[in-house]
């Protein structure tokens, strides 16, 4: 008799979505107008590229990078490969050029733990009104069901950049999603939203569903608090085997666990399938964390134990009220799931919420327990992916700081893009701590193109590099250091416009390497050392902003970098900053330090240069 296997989605995934985007209504609307990702030509990139690297090189280096530059702009190779790169976008039926590399190399075909390495989160506001944790986590239950239902309507406006449209793709895979694991590559499972009207919640390592309609009525928020309740006491009374812990796991060992799960008992398969087609998972923990790095590392990572990290929401509620979402990042980047959150925290916060009657029925069925058979095997490897859990999160570092001196009305009023000037204020910050500037990354939404998802802003330039100097020059005058700082913004605003664009450098350079056929000779750009030296992501940042936030996070991106999330909020910037602990000499602390006192002194020289010339400008 053959093993069982997971049970497939209702639909397969390319036709769930199909069928959501052909559907009336608002979401999709401009879906089918949305142009395609541009490929660059050369003579936009490759100029481009050389004023991204100089400012990392020495001056030989640079003779060197601009010699095998200038060597494939002249090329048969690099034409050949340019064209190659042109027919791709064209073909018939390729939304996006990029797209199937982009998700095989960064998210499905990566094997390194989803958490820390992948995953995001968001730490919310405290919710004054809700303090038990039951409580608030039925009011966010309620509140992302009614933003479910307007995706699953397509009563959900699309995002808009001004009045351009942006991409609503990732839209289907918000709710009633998973990533499974599966070597050598993993793959998202998508669920009928219709057809799986049930939320998965987990307490004390222990998984249940609770129905969201029954009898033809949404459960009300004091339902649903009445049913976590009941979960609650049912879990705190029992313990099972932390079966959710390998989802942690490094994603080869986890497919391997994950067949294992499915051998051991057919009664896996079918709970594997409730929890993974639930609309999301509902994290009761029963830590109370306090302090901000607490607080972060519970949302980031949490105890391992307490969690399925493949599934595509979770929100996070602890025994004090303090509440968060995680979310696995393989096939949504940040910016619906910040729209989502926002909306959750505006509908609790601000006491716009619908939360139904105040009358519990007193047929509700019982949440459903997700029994899973934990054979010897199965223990082991549980125990096992525990101790690398344990070992991973243990080797990292956080700083939070919350930066409260000011915030974007204040940066707006000084004439500053508040990115810009918290791109900088990081530029700054790491290099007062080790003496130079290195390469650094941050995120671009290219999602006015059908399917797109990021670029690289390259935040290194020839003028941030000099407004570091000049910084640090105690000869240089308040006048100097306000116009390299002016400068540094600028340039920065400049880059990430063309990003945005669809024109940065990584991307359009990646492509053209992808498509090296075996056996061709690799062009000398690729083989130069600034090509791998240049996005060695010594910073890896993002911001995502929402008033309702308390920060974000995520991990670095290589071993002897930083990772950096901010929140901008009108009268704050809050820092996330993350590391290994290493022999590369990082210190999230100092940085954080670093970072602050940069800020202050930015902020300093724009207020007394304003000032000067306020007092300078002639009496009428």
């Amino acid at each position: 008799m053959p093993s069982p296997s997971p049970l497939p989605s209702p639909l397969s995934a390319a036709d769930l979505i199909k069928s959501n985007e052909q559907a009336p209504g608002k979401l999709f609307e401009f879906q089918a107008q949305l142009p395609k990702l541009p490929v660059p030509t050369l003579e936009e990139t490759l100029p481009k590229y050389l004023r991204t690297v100089e400012p990392l090189l020495s001056a030989k280096e640079f003779a060197q990078t601009k010699r095998a530059v200038e060597e494939f702009a002249q090329s048969a190779q690099g034409k050949e490969l340019q064209k190659r790169l042109e027919a791709r976008a064209a073909e018939p039926g390729r939304t996006n050029w990029l797209e199937e590399w982009w998700t095989e190399l960064s998210y499905m075909g990566y094997r390194d733990p989803v958490t820390p390495y992948v995953s995001y989160f968001y730490s919310y506001k405290d919710d004054k009104k809700r303090r038990k944790n039951t409580q608030r986590a039925a009011a966010i239950v309620r509140a992302a069901w009614e933003f479910r239902r307007q995706v699953a309507t397509r009563e959900l406006a699309p995002e808009m950049a001004r009045t351009t449209p942006l991409c609503s793709y990732s839209y289907n895979y918000m709710f009633n999603a998973t990533r499974v694991p599966k070597r050598p590559t993993d793959y998202e499972a998508t669920y009928d939203l219709a057809q799986n009207e049930h939320i998965a919640v987990v307490r004390n390592n222990q998984f249940f569903t609770v129905q969201m309609v029954h009898n033809g009525q949404l459960l009300s928020a004091a339902e649903i608090e009445s049913q976590l309740d009941r979960i609650v006491i049912e879990a705190d009374s029992s313990a099972a085997v932390p079966v959710g812990v390998m989802t942690s796991d490094n994603r080869d060992l986890w497919a391997d666990n994950y067949k294992l799960l499915c051998d051991a008992a057919p009664e896996n398969v079918a709970t594997l399938e409730r929890l993974q087609s639930a609309a999301f998972l509902v994290c009761l923990d029963s830590s109370k964390p306090v302090t901000r790095e607490e607080i972060h590392r519970v949302f980031w990572h949490g105890d391992g134990a307490n969690r399925w990290f493949d599934k595509s929401l979770q929100f996070i509620v602890c025994d004090n009220g303090r509440a968060g979402f995680l979310a696995e990042h393989s096939s949504m980047d940040g910016t619906p799931t910040c729209r989502l959150n926002d909306y959750i925290l505006d509908q609790t916060l601000n006491d716009k919420v619908d939360l139904g009657s105040s009358n519990v029925r007193s047929n509700l069925p019982q949440p459903e327990p997700l029994r899973f058979v934990t054979p010897p095997a199965v223990v082991r490897a549980v125990d096992q992916a525990a101790e690398r859990f344990s070992k991973v999160t243990g080797q990292h570092q956080l700083r939070v700081l919350q930066f409260e001196a000011f915030g974007k009305d204040e940066l707006k009023r000084l004439g500053f893009s508040p990115d810009g000037f918290a791109q900088m204020a990081i530029q700054l910050g790491y290099f007062k701590l080790h003496g130079k500037n290195r390469a650094t990354y941050e995120a671009a939404a290219t999602r006015r193109f059908a399917h797109g998802r990021t670029e690289t802003c390259r935040s290194v330039s020839n003028e941030s590099v000099a407004f570091c100097r000049t910084f640090e020059d105690p000869s240089a005058s308040s006048s100097a250091k306000l116009a390299a700082l002016q400068a540094a913004v600028r340039a920065h605003g400049t880059y990430a416009k063309a990003c945005s664009e669809g024109k940065g450098v990584d991307r359009h350079l990646l492509g053209l390497r992808l498509l090296l056929r075996p056996g061709e000779e690799k062009p000398n750009i690729f083989k130069d050392p600034a090509y791998a030296a240049s996005s060695h992501w010594y910073l890896s940042t993002s911001q995502l902003s929402s008033e309702h936030f308390e920060g974000w996070g995520f991990s670095e991106v290589v071993p002897d970098g930083y990772g950096i999330a901010y929140t901008i909020r009108r009268d704050a910037i809050i820092f996330h900053i993350a590391a290994m602990i290493n022999d590369f000499g990082l210190n999230c602390d100092h940085l954080g330090q670093y970072i602050k006192e940069a800020a202050s002194e930015m902020r300093a020289v724009a207020l007394a240069e304003k000032l000067k010339q306020a007092t300078s400008a002639p009496k009428l």
